[in-house]
């Protein structure tokens, strides 16, 4: 660089303002003009996708408030300051957390309502839950019944969203039990919201049984015990 830049050229140079930022170098007379580029122009050192994914790791396992900031920050690979920076406090990064659980983790839920009869649905709600249960990737259970069971008085606000969480999924079940009864599929003496009841109790049943160490043997036969007794065709 030969001095002779103005301050407009500089700031609009992204090769130019990446050497002042590299080299700790600022022109004579620029003082005033770029008074933080060093400290603003560091890249963030690690992988918010990658973070968060470990700190789901750490919940699922945990829960809400089993999940401490010290076994958080460690698998995360980051210091604290970084963590509120980029996630907000604990219960932010849980939000967050669940957010991405859901959108990966229960995909298999919204496939499932999609399909043509209530069987093939429940079917499928079972199976996608004894694969994830089985998988060798993820830890075992179920977050949601886990941090709403373990939370405790000073995380009431957790435990209030995951279980408004888990009354909306519960809320689009019934919704589509009721369309399968109207189109003749379930018997018409079947209430959709019990149905709905039995089936969220049959995958919870599942989710704690395989956090309590039931082989995949032992789950696939409740899998099939729900499936005999299942009303719709």
């Amino acid at each position: 660089m030969d001095g002779e830049g103005t301050a407009d050229e500089i700031l609009s140079n992204p090769d130019i303002l990446d050497g002042v930022v590299n080299l700790h170098y600022i022109p004579p007379g620029m003082e005033s003009v770029i008074p933080c580029c060093v400290a603003k122009g560091r890249p963030r050192e690690f992988d918010v996708n990658e973070a968060l994914t470990a700190a789901l790791r750490v919940f699922w396992r945990r829960g809400y408030e089993g999940a401490s900031m010290a076994e958080l920050t460690a698998e995360m690979g980051i210091a604290k300051p970084s963590l509120y920076a980029a996630f907000g406090n604990k219960e932010e990064l849980f939000k967050k957390a669940l957010d991405l659980y859901e959108r990966e983790k229960l995909a298999y839920i919204a496939e499932a309502l999609k399909e043509p009869t209530s069987r093939k649905m429940a079917e499928r709600l079972l199976v996608g839950a004894l694969e994830m249960q089985t998988s060798s990737c993820d830890p075992k259970g179920c977050l949601g019944v886990i941090s709403a069971v373990a939370c405790g008085p000073e995380a009431s606000s957790i435990r209030e969203c995951v279980i408004e969480r888990q009354k909306s999924g519960r809320q689009a079940l019934i919704g589509r039990l009721e369309e399968y009864k109207n189109e003749g599929d379930l018997p018409a003496d079947i209430e959709p919201e019990a149905l709905a009841r039995y089936m969220t109790a049959v995958l919870q049943g599942l989710s704690v049984q395989a956090g309590a160490g039931a082989s995949k043997a032992e789950l696939h036969s409740l899998v099939d015990m729900a499936m005999r007794t299942w009303p719709g065709r």
